[in-house]
């Protein structure tokens, strides 16, 4: 009845109450013949008696209860023909996907609230791009709350840029009253996340609008220790950190900012890597400029590689 025109539903009711309807009405309302809701008045043909509703439900239902019988019976079959299968499968553990592809920010985000309610007693994670707003640390804040309160240690890696942003101070002030510490770094590899050292995610495109979830135990393991090695450089960001003094006029950062350049870098990647905007990067880039006496791009990278201010970079 869901497909019947409103007229007839109209005439059907009205054909129900009087007993029948003559055959000039019914033609206003042809749904009313495909349905098979009429039938001729045998003793006076120009009239149209209607079908009872029983009577017409019943004519409906019968092919749908036919179609409900043969899936039933396909649905039996199916089962019988992977029982073995199944039996078979219950002697084994459950299978693992050692990587699995997620698309979307809220099938991510999902599983890493997944992941972290199952946590039950490290989280290591590396957030590169520089200070967070207020808004999103305020979330994090929110986020966190369980981690403290289930007493989960978690360490967490930012870049120095993070140092100028006084919400991320707070953060840190704040979730110091669990187990959580905060340190940074001038360069950090794409953001990571492990937890327990058994499940990891790390993203799979520059949007980062797909991810993956590493469950590999040597993948997670490697990932692990490259953290480990991270966070044994990284600087305490509650603590007043250790700058390298100027070695011609060329700061620690700028010395940074050198090398990727050298490496053929541009703007935007440099500013990406260290957590900063393009203009303060730009701004660096043309204090060394001015500091080795450069008048121009190409002339800098020269300069930079005969000025011998890399080799202040090179492990001893």
């Amino acid at each position: 009845m869901a497909d019947l025109c409103e007229d007839g539903k109209k005439l059907y009711a009205s054909a129900l109450r009087s007993g029948r309807i003559t055959r000039s009405e019914a033609a206003a309302a042809p749904c009313l013949m495909d349905f098979a809701l009429l039938h001729p008045d045998p003793d006076e043909p120009e009239w149209l008696r209607p079908i009872p509703p029983t009577a017409a439900l019943t004519q409906r239902l019968l092919p749908l209860e036919r179609e409900i019988r043969e899936r039933r019976s396909l649905a039996t079959e199916l089962t019988d023909a992977f029982e073995p299968f199944m039996a078979i499968s219950a002697q084994d553990r459950p299978a693992v996907h050692a990587i699995t592809v997620l698309e979307g920010v809220t099938r991510i985000n999902a599983a890493i609230q997944a992941a972290t309610a199952e946590c039950e007693s490290e989280i290591l994670t590396v957030q590169p791009g520089g200070a967070r707003n207020e808004a999103t640390l305020t979330e994090a804040v929110k986020q966190s709350q369980s981690i403290i309160e289930r007493g989960i240690t978690m360490r967490t890696l930012y870049q120095h840029t993070a140092r100028h942003s006084q919400a991320t101070i707070a953060y840190a002030e704040y979730m110091k009253q669990g187990r959580v510490e905060v340190r940074t770094l001038e360069e950090l590899i794409e953001r990571l996340m492990i937890f327990d050292r058994t499940v990891a995610f790390i993203p799979a495109r520059d949007d980062r609008q797909v991810a993956l979830e590493l469950r590999h135990p040597g993948l997670v393991e490697y990932l692990a220790k490259v953290f480990d090695q991270l966070w044994q450089r990284a600087a305490p960001l509650l603590e007043e950190m250790p700058y390298d003094p100027p070695t011609g006029g060329i700061t620690g950062v700028q010395r940074t900012i050198a090398r990727l350049l050298v490496e053929g870098h541009v703007d935007e990647a440099i500013a990406r890597r260290l957590g900063m905007n393009v203009r303060t990067c730009r701004a660096h880039i043309a204090k060394i400029a001015a500091a080795l006496g450069s008048g121009s791009r190409a002339q800098l990278g020269y300069l930079i590689a005969q000025s011998g201010i890399l080799e202040q970079d090179k492990p001893r």
